[in-house]
């Protein structure tokens, strides 16, 4: 694994030890990005939210290409010993904030995310859970981009956001969403 474009390009990133994390894969992570490119322009100061954070690469790639700050939120032990080290071993700990903790204990947001990168467990219908509740406690800015990775076998529908674009990668889904309040 590797960021993919921006201060940090072609940096190598750290997997979790073990099987319990699933990485997203560079060309996913690529084709995701795009597609947010293509939609934002820029990620200059945005504010980012990666649950389910494993190695922390999709925030470390919106850091990268000039996001202003992410907040990770993951729960297991070695995928947050991976998270931290490569936070550390990039230098972005300022721009940073880790939760040790479930994205579905997580309480009132303190600011509002641009962009939400979620990477749950495939199959277990845990992202639209966060969904559903993360968007009751604030979470998401009004303009936000939220972006879901599934198995190919998943649609991701939760009331209160509409579907921008689903595109599949390989054996992964990437689901763009909006609020449904959002006027273009």
């Amino acid at each position: 694994m590797r960021i993919i474009s921006g201060e940090w390009r072609s940096r190598p990133l750290l997997a979790p030890k073990g099987d319990t994390t699933r990485p997203t894969a560079d060309r996913t992570r690529e084709t995701l990005f795009s597609m947010l490119t293509s939609r934002l322009g820029s990620f200059e100061d945005l504010r980012v939210l990666d649950l389910f954070a494993g190695s922390g690469a999709l925030g470390l790639e919106a850091l990268s290409r000039g996001a202003a700050h992410c907040t990770f939120v993951e729960q297991d032990h070695l995928a947050l010993d991976a998270l931290e080290k490569n936070i550390a071993k990039l230098g972005g700990k300022d721009r940073c904030d880790v939760r040790k903790s479930s994205v579905l204990s997580m309480g009132s947001a303190l600011k509002p995310a641009d962009i939400i990168l979620m990477d749950p467990p495939y199959l277990s219908g845990a992202g639209s859970v966060a969904l559903d509740k993360l968007g009751r406690f604030g979470w998401f800015a009004p303009s936000a981009w939220i972006s879901v990775e599934t198995s190919i076998k998943e649609d991701v529908e939760v009331k209160g956001f509409t579907v921008d674009t689903v595109r599949n990668v390989g054996k992964a889904r990437i689901t763009l969403l909006r609020l449904d309040h959002h006027q273009e």
